[in-house]
């Protein structure tokens, strides 16, 4: 339930990234729409990776990758495309899989950085929290700064008390304290929103209208039966077409595409699931899972189930540490957080109850659990070291675990030649070096390409 919780987001702002945004003809999926296929997904890949994989991972559709799938994918092909290109990643990705190539890749991962990946997705996961509350925003003279310049408005209060009160909780090992702590701060900020009338900080034109109001969710007491259910709307199953992206983009386009969301779902997955293992103590002395092909499998189903439902990539989520927080080992976790998902489709307007301030304290609490695994680095061995340090800084930094991993793979293999140790590097990891270059150089391969 503290995974559910941890990531019911999703279920609102999905909608509010895939269900809004224009695709070439300037056509919309529609949030209610969208909703209701988010947590259908999630509900059926979460039960799929319970069954197969028995690992605590909860899967849904993957932040990052879905802006990717609106912003990136939707304006040079129709919905139907997009969500086609989607399920041939999926079938790639499962290829891999069953090839071994995704589980050889795993196992060519230092014990070191493994740890270093958790680390990095841990703080990922804080400034994720820290952001979508509202505590850390875009600053005016610098990156970043607290709030709107202090801690002032009732839904940063909301997000203190709601921190404060988990950790206490979490301090005092009082079982169920990231649950009671979501809960709690909900109530806190539907009284305060009745009594204060605070609102939205952003209107429904994108605009800010409120620096002090809620960020996304605006809590409120349910009014009617309405409010609390509602027959969601299926009619985006199916709704694909495999080949239409490669006559409407263009063959050259389309590898590309494909070649991004490859990259960038193959090493997310892969970070997430190495950083949440670790958590849960599920990892040997190297850090490395037993049965990871079981996971990669479902992974790749959740991309394939992702669009036949138009719900974007699904991905193993980050969040499911909010799990393993409270205990969660066994494949007992996603199945209960599944069928949770299952709930929310006919409950959306109730998920959407819990606002962003009162849900991301969980992430903040999560991050330092995760920070813990930084003892286990080296960092007296540079070739180890400075990789290792790439890898936590860049993840935040860049909102990509991809790019972490990225960073940290030739970080390794660069410092290992120059100190003259090429023996301890295999030829897979230089094939996924290569593989990172040329992610990183993409820019100017598009531009050399003229696409």
């Amino acid at each position: 339930m503290a995974t559910f919780f941890a990531m019911a987001y999703i279920v609102v702002l999905n909608p509010l990234i895939i269900g809004t945004a224009p695709d070439k003809n300037g056509d919309t999926l529609g949030i209610p729409q969208v909703a209701a296929v988010t947590a259908l997904v999630a509900g059926i890949v979460c039960v799929l990776m319970g069954v197969v994989s028995r690992y605590p991972f909860a899967i849904a559709a993957g932040m990052g990758l879905n802006a990717v799938v609106a912003y990136v994918l939707a304006p040079v092909m129709t919905w139907a495309d997009v969500m086609g290109l989607l399920i041939i990643e999926g079938v790639v990705l499962l290829i891999l899989v069953l090839t071994g190539f995704r589980t050889a890749v795993f196992a060519i991962i230092p014990g070191d950085l493994k740890a270093a990946i958790s680390v990095g997705v841990g703080l990922f996961l804080a400034l994720i929290g820290f952001v979508n509350a509202g505590f850390v925003r875009p600053g005016e003279g610098t990156p970043l700064q607290l709030g709107t310049g202090g801690l002032d408005g009732w839904p940063i209060f909301v997000f203190v008390v709601g921190l404060l009160l988990t950790i206490g909780l979490m301090v005092r090992r009082v079982k169920g304290a990231m649950l009671i702590g979501i809960i709690f701060a909900t109530v806190l900020g539907i009284v305060l929103e009745v009594v204060g009338n605070i609102g939205p900080r952003v209107g429904e034109d994108g605009e800010v209208v409120n620096e002090l109001g809620w960020s996304l969710t605006v809590p409120s007491i349910p009014t009617s039966l309405g409010h609390l259910v509602s027959v969601p709307d299926l009619s985006l199953v199916g709704k694909f077409d495999l080949l239409g992206s490669w006559s409407s983009a263009g063959a050259v386009t389309v590898v590309m595409l494909l070649f991004t969301l490859l990259l960038a779902d193959f090493f997310d997955t892969m970070g997430t699931m190495v950083g949440v293992a670790n958590q849960a103590g599920l990892t040997d002395e190297d850090g490395n899972m037993a049965h990871t092909r079981e996971v990669l499998v479902v992974d790749a189903m959740g991309t394939i189930l992702g669009g036949v439902g138009s719900a974007s990539v699904n991905t193993v989520y980050a969040e499911s540490a909010a799990g393993v927080g409270e205990g969660a080992r066994t494949g007992i976790a996603p199945i209960v957080t599944g069928t949770l998902f299952f709930v929310a489709m006919f409950f959306t307007p109730l998920v959407g109850l819990v606002p962003f301030e009162a849900a991301t304290p969980v992430l903040v609490v999560v991050g330092f659990m995760m920070m813990t695994q930084v003892t286990r680095i080296d960092f007296s061995d540079l070739g180890i070291g400075i990789p290792a340090f790439l890898a936590i800084v860049i993840m935040p930094y860049t909102y990509s675990i991809a790019n972490g991993i990225g960073a940290a793979f030739i970080g390794y293999a660069f410092i290992r030649l120059i100190q003259g140790r090429r023996r301890e590097l295999s030829p897979l990891l230089w094939v996924v070096v290569v593989i990172f270059l040329v992610h990183f150089a993409e820019s100017p391969f598009k531009a050399l390409l003229g696409v």
